[in-house]
């Protein structure tokens, strides 16, 4: 029996098979959204806010968001910079795992250029809040309470390098007071033990604490930015609270695994665009005092994470921030 034709049959089978499993369409499974805080956190709210509407700009593929926090969401970019450079694994990341935890803690098990930037998604200021029971009032009376008995106010964040701790610690440089600083495992966390009398204060995300503050049960002293922002009106900036020199604001922002395909990480980036851009979705970040903030290109949020890089790390070693 001739057996070549056979073996040149399915052969020319086996290539067709690799050819279609080469050129299907992005995407053809389910994707991966890793957020490296708890829910109810800030970064949480963005995902699960632009979520369905990312699905749709992705042809209607599931989406499915996984919260995977620890370490100041060291634990989502790893789990991101080590997956398969294939467009269904993305990070939701912020400062803390591109820039503040690779400069405070060496031993990482992932680089920042493990990760591809695609695209800058919201910025928001951190909202300082206490108790509505604290005697503390404003900012002046933070101060004077501090720096009567330093260390003694303990302050909660979403963890070791989140931007409540940098926020805080920032407070603290500029203002020459001492606070201890106890980390939660997400901002839902962190807000919950300021109202239930564990902690004195937080510099939380806006998604966290504007709910509660609307709710009675915190008091919001000052935003982070220098003036007033127009997605918080009701709330002092920094300035008009009594110190003028403070000013942060953070972002969160879309990262793949490098190495990932141009023509993917172009669809990404244009899914992104789409959802955020969504009528629906600025207005649901707006209310917990969210901007949708979007890059031009991948190339531009790469330019911007280089200077706000700068900011972070420099910040890091003038406060003398540690790993607690």
């Amino acid at each position: 029996m001739n057996t070549k034709p056979l073996m040149l049959a399915l052969a020319l089978g086996t290539l067709a098979s690799t050819s279609w499993a080469q050129t299907a369409p992005y995407p053809n499974k389910p994707i991966r959204l890793v957020v490296g805080f708890a829910p109810g956190g800030a970064a949480d709210y963005v995902a699960r806010s632009m979520s369905e509407a990312f699905s749709k700009a992705l042809g209607g593929q599931t989406v499915i968001v996984e919260n995977k926090p620890g370490n100041g969401s060291s634990i989502a970019a790893d789990i991101v910079a080590k997956a398969a450079p294939d467009g269904y694994t993305m990070l939701i990341g912020s400062p803390s795992a591109i820039s503040v935890n690779p400069a405070l803690n060496p031993k990482l098990t992932y680089k920042p250029s493990d990760l591809m930037p695609i695209t800058k998604m919201t910025t928001s200021p951190l909202v300082l809040a206490v108790t509505p029971a604290s005697p503390i009032k404003s900012v002046p009376d933070l101060i004077a309470a501090a720096k009567k008995d330093p260390g003694k106010l303990n302050y909660s964040t979403s963890g070791n390098g989140s931007a409540p701790h940098l926020g805080a610690a920032l407070f603290g440089l500029l203002t020459g007071t001492e606070m201890t600083h106890v980390p939660y495992r997400g901002g839902s966390f962190a807000i919950t033990s300021v109202m239930a009398g564990e902690t004195q204060l937080t510099f939380g995300t806006s998604p966290s604490v504007l709910p509660q503050a609307t709710a009675g049960k915190l008091r919001t002293l000052a935003v982070s930015t220098r003036e007033r922002s127009p997605l918080v009106p009701d709330v002092p900036g920094m300035r008009e609270a009594g110190l003028p020199d403070y000013n942060l604001e953070f972002w969160y922002g879309m990262f793949l695994p490098a190495g990932t395909p141009p023509a993917v990480s172009k669809a990404v980036y244009d899914a992104v665009r789409t959802a955020m851009e969504q009528p629906s979705v600025k207005a649901a970040l707006a209310r917990e005092g969210t901007e949708v903030s979007l890059s031009s290109s991948p190339a531009d949020f790469s330019k911007f994470l280089v200077e706000d890089n700068k900011f972070w790390v420099n910040l890091v070693k003038s406060a003398n921030v540690k790993v607690d």
